[in-house]
Protein backbone atom coordinates (compact mmCIF):
# COMPACT_ATOMS: atom_id res chain seq x y z
CA UNK A 1 0.00 0.00 0.00
CA UNK A 2 1.17 3.32 -0.94
CA UNK A 3 0.76 6.10 1.84
CA UNK A 4 -0.17 9.48 0.06
CA UNK A 5 -1.27 12.59 2.15
CA UNK A 6 -5.00 11.97 0.67
CA UNK A 7 -4.89 8.56 2.48
CA UNK A 8 -3.29 10.00 5.37
CA UNK A 9 -6.48 13.00 4.77
CA UNK A 10 -9.09 10.86 4.81
CA UNK A 11 -8.15 8.52 7.30
CA UNK A 12 -8.07 11.62 9.63
CA UNK A 13 -11.28 12.37 8.62
CA UNK A 14 -12.84 9.14 8.82
CA UNK A 15 -11.38 8.79 12.50
CA UNK A 16 -12.63 12.35 13.58
CA UNK A 17 -16.35 11.01 12.33
CA UNK A 18 -15.70 7.95 14.67
CA UNK A 19 -14.57 9.56 17.41
CA UNK A 20 -17.30 12.30 17.28
CA UNK A 21 -19.98 9.84 16.80
CA UNK A 22 -18.26 7.55 19.64
CA UNK A 23 -18.32 10.35 22.13
CA UNK A 24 -22.03 10.50 21.73
CA UNK A 25 -22.44 6.87 23.19
CA UNK A 26 -19.71 7.15 25.71
CA UNK A 27 -18.05 10.41 27.23
CA UNK A 28 -14.83 8.74 28.06
CA UNK A 29 -12.45 10.23 25.65
CA UNK A 30 -9.52 7.50 25.96
CA UNK A 31 -12.29 4.90 25.57
CA UNK A 32 -13.62 6.80 22.14
CA UNK A 33 -10.25 7.29 20.98
CA UNK A 34 -9.40 3.63 21.57
CA UNK A 35 -11.45 2.53 19.67
CA UNK A 36 -11.66 4.97 16.63
CA UNK A 37 -8.28 4.03 16.37
CA UNK A 38 -8.78 0.46 16.11
CA UNK A 39 -12.05 0.43 13.83
CA UNK A 40 -10.73 3.68 11.43
CA UNK A 41 -8.94 1.01 9.17
CA UNK A 42 -11.90 -1.16 8.81
CA UNK A 43 -14.16 1.69 8.29
CA UNK A 44 -11.96 3.24 5.77
CA UNK A 45 -11.24 0.57 3.66
CA UNK A 46 -14.77 -1.23 3.97
CA UNK A 47 -17.46 1.95 3.63
CA UNK A 48 -15.54 5.06 2.84
CA UNK A 49 -13.47 3.61 0.47
CA UNK A 50 -15.88 1.62 -1.69
CA UNK A 51 -18.05 4.28 -1.79
CA UNK A 52 -15.81 7.19 -3.20
CA UNK A 53 -15.22 5.04 -5.94
CA UNK A 54 -18.41 3.95 -6.85
CA UNK A 55 -19.37 7.67 -7.27
CA UNK A 56 -15.58 8.89 -8.53
CA UNK A 57 -15.25 8.52 -11.95
CA UNK A 58 -11.45 8.15 -12.08
CA UNK A 59 -10.15 5.18 -14.50
CA UNK A 60 -6.79 4.44 -15.25
CA UNK A 61 -5.02 6.10 -18.53
CA UNK A 62 -3.28 4.01 -21.00
CA UNK A 63 -0.99 4.18 -23.97
CA UNK A 64 -2.75 3.25 -27.55
CA UNK A 65 -2.25 -0.80 -27.77
CA UNK A 66 -3.48 -2.29 -31.12
CA UNK A 67 -3.81 -5.67 -29.51
CA UNK A 68 -5.92 -4.29 -26.24
CA UNK A 69 -7.71 -2.58 -28.59
CA UNK A 70 -8.86 -5.19 -30.46
CA UNK A 71 -9.17 -8.13 -27.29
CA UNK A 72 -10.90 -5.59 -25.16
CA UNK A 73 -13.27 -3.33 -26.75
CA UNK A 74 -14.67 -2.56 -23.21
CA UNK A 75 -11.78 -0.91 -22.12
CA UNK A 76 -10.88 1.28 -25.17
CA UNK A 77 -12.26 4.66 -23.23
CA UNK A 78 -8.55 3.80 -21.19
CA UNK A 79 -6.47 4.60 -24.46
CA UNK A 80 -8.46 7.18 -26.31
CA UNK A 81 -7.54 10.36 -24.84
CA UNK A 82 -4.08 9.40 -25.15
CA UNK A 83 -3.73 8.89 -28.38
CA UNK A 84 -5.93 11.80 -28.95
CA UNK A 85 -3.44 14.20 -27.60
CA UNK A 86 -0.55 12.20 -28.99
CA UNK A 87 -1.88 12.21 -32.66
CA UNK A 88 -1.26 8.44 -32.75
CA UNK A 89 -3.42 7.79 -35.33
CA UNK A 90 -2.96 11.12 -37.05
CA UNK A 91 -2.11 10.95 -40.92
CA UNK A 92 -2.72 7.06 -41.41
CA UNK A 93 -3.97 5.61 -44.35
CA UNK A 94 -7.52 4.23 -43.72
CA UNK A 95 -5.80 0.35 -44.58
CA UNK A 96 -3.77 0.92 -41.53
CA UNK A 97 -5.92 2.03 -39.20
CA UNK A 98 -8.55 -1.30 -40.31
CA UNK A 99 -4.89 -3.04 -39.87
CA UNK A 100 -4.52 -1.32 -36.18
CA UNK A 101 -8.45 -0.94 -34.93
CA UNK A 102 -10.13 -3.64 -36.77
CA UNK A 103 -13.28 -2.58 -39.19
CA UNK A 104 -15.36 0.06 -38.55
CA UNK A 105 -18.37 -0.55 -36.33
CA UNK A 106 -20.40 1.85 -37.60
CA UNK A 107 -20.42 4.69 -40.26
CA UNK A 108 -21.65 8.73 -39.37
CA UNK A 109 -24.62 9.62 -41.13
CA UNK A 110 -24.66 12.02 -44.76
CA UNK A 111 -27.82 14.24 -44.12
CA UNK A 112 -26.93 15.89 -47.32
CA UNK A 113 -25.91 12.83 -49.27
CA UNK A 114 -28.98 10.80 -47.26
CA UNK A 115 -26.10 8.16 -46.92
CA UNK A 116 -23.69 6.51 -44.40
CA UNK A 117 -20.36 8.62 -45.02
CA UNK A 118 -17.51 6.40 -46.25
CA UNK A 119 -14.80 8.79 -44.58
CA UNK A 120 -16.20 8.74 -40.87
CA UNK A 121 -15.50 5.66 -39.13
CA UNK A 122 -16.66 4.86 -34.94
CA UNK A 123 -16.05 2.66 -33.19
CA UNK A 124 -17.40 2.23 -29.32
CA UNK A 125 -14.97 3.04 -26.29
CA UNK A 126 -16.85 0.83 -23.54
CA UNK A 127 -19.03 2.69 -20.16
CA UNK A 128 -16.76 4.71 -18.11
CA UNK A 129 -16.78 2.90 -14.39
CA UNK A 130 -18.82 5.33 -12.41
CA UNK A 131 -22.50 4.62 -10.05
CA UNK A 132 -23.75 8.04 -12.24
CA UNK A 133 -22.45 7.05 -15.36
CA UNK A 134 -25.33 7.02 -18.51
CA UNK A 135 -23.60 7.98 -21.22
CA UNK A 136 -21.16 5.28 -23.22
CA UNK A 137 -18.01 6.82 -24.62
CA UNK A 138 -17.08 6.66 -29.07
CA UNK A 139 -14.80 8.33 -31.36
CA UNK A 140 -15.40 9.11 -34.54
CA UNK A 141 -12.52 8.87 -37.33
CA UNK A 142 -12.78 11.54 -39.97
CA UNK A 143 -10.59 10.76 -43.31
CA UNK A 144 -9.42 13.00 -45.90
CA UNK A 145 -8.32 11.77 -49.46
CA UNK A 146 -8.08 8.43 -46.96
CA UNK A 147 -5.71 9.50 -44.82
CA UNK A 148 -6.44 10.51 -40.97
CA UNK A 149 -7.95 14.24 -40.80
CA UNK A 150 -9.05 14.25 -37.01
CA UNK A 151 -10.25 11.77 -34.02
CA UNK A 152 -13.60 13.27 -32.10
CA UNK A 153 -13.99 12.07 -28.78
CA UNK A 154 -17.97 11.67 -27.99
CA UNK A 155 -20.38 10.27 -26.01
CA UNK A 156 -23.94 8.67 -26.94
CA UNK A 157 -26.71 7.86 -24.34
CA UNK A 158 -27.13 4.40 -23.41
CA UNK A 159 -29.76 2.46 -25.34
CA UNK A 160 -31.09 -1.28 -24.59
CA UNK A 161 -32.33 -3.41 -27.45
CA UNK A 162 -35.32 -3.94 -25.09
CA UNK A 163 -36.75 -0.46 -24.16
CA UNK A 164 -39.87 0.80 -25.37
CA UNK A 165 -39.81 4.03 -27.09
Amino acid sequence: MVITPYLIIFMLVVFALLFLFLNTVDKRKWLSALISIILTPFVYFYMFYPFVNIVSNYHHQKYFNSEAWVEKPALRYEMIDNTIESDTLIGLSKQKIKNLLGKHEWLSWNNTKKDFDSNKWNYGLGIEPGAFNDKKECVEITFEKDIVATLTHYQEEITYENEKE
